[in-house]
């Protein structure tokens, strides 16, 4: 049968659209351009790249273009642009990562609560078997001291500050630096949720006996042990939660 004129014109029109919309933009070219170059030149961090002007010559593109590329670069922490010196390349991916997680810490609701508690217990709790064929009795001791210096400390914010170093350096015994970066970007919320929590009476007293027991654990491994008493410590603070807006779905 055939197509009447008019859905005829229509389906052209559409796969117009889709064939524009898959096309990148004169930026976004530019973008993949310079990339590849960084790449294919062998180029690393400290290295400079061409100039402006040979950029535009190179790649025959308007110096606009080219200058919203590097804005573009700048933003994602791959360039920085410096004056009489042109852009050098810089590897500052994991603050802008920092800097964008940190907008959502202000606001600490119990759908995040459970997904940043959830994803600890997933690495925490479950690599039990490769933290403790990883540890050493110096990292025991440096544990039992971070929470000693937790204990001590003489305010909220300084006592969230050890309560997440602590954890880290649990963590850092897995020797995964992928796990220890993605710990560094949750960091922000990771201490709001800390710091809420040690805002109920004689939390941070508790805090320190929940992670005495965790060591205490680790020191005679006991892998049954130490997943309890990790569990229940990153589930108690689900009490500071248990207000009717902090219940309301996400």
């Amino acid at each position: 049968m055939t197509t009447p004129p008019r859905m005829a014109a229509g389906g052209s029109a559409l796969n117009a659209s889709i064939v524009r919309n898959s096309i990148p933009s004169a930026v976004d070219a530019m973008v993949i351009n310079i990339r590849a170059l960084i790449s294919d030149g062998g180029l690393s961090v400290g290295d400079s790249l061409p100039t402006e002007r040979e950029l535009c010559e190179r790649f025959q593109a308007s110096r606009n273009t080219v200058r919203e590329a590097m804005r573009i670069m700048k933003a994602y922490g791959i360039v920085s642009v410096r004056p009489k010196v042109g852009a050098i390349i810089v590897d500052d991916r994991m603050e802008r990562a920092l800097d964008l997680f940190s907008f959502n810490t202000l606001d600490i609701s119990r759908r995040t609560f459970d997904d940043i508690q959830g994803f600890r217990k997933l690495i925490e709790v479950g690599s039990v078997d490769a933290i403790f064929d990883q540890m050493r009795p110096d990292d025991i001791a440096e544990m039992r001291a971070i929470n000693a210096q937790m204990r001590a400390a003489a305010s909220i914010e300084e006592a969230s500050e050890m309560d997440f170093r602590f954890h880290f350096r649990l963590v850092s015994m897995l020797d995964n630096r992928a796990v220890c970066d993605v710990y560094r970007i949750m960091k922000p919320v990771i201490i709001r949720i800390m710091e809420r929590a040690k805002q109920l009476k004689d939390f941070t007293v508790d805090t320190y006996e929940q992670h005495a027991a965790v060591v205490d654990a680790l020191a005679i491994r006991d892998r049954i042990r130490y997943q309890y008493a990790l569990q229940s410590h990153l589930q108690v603070g689900i009490t500071t939660f248990e207000t009717p807006q902090d219940l309301t779905p996400a």
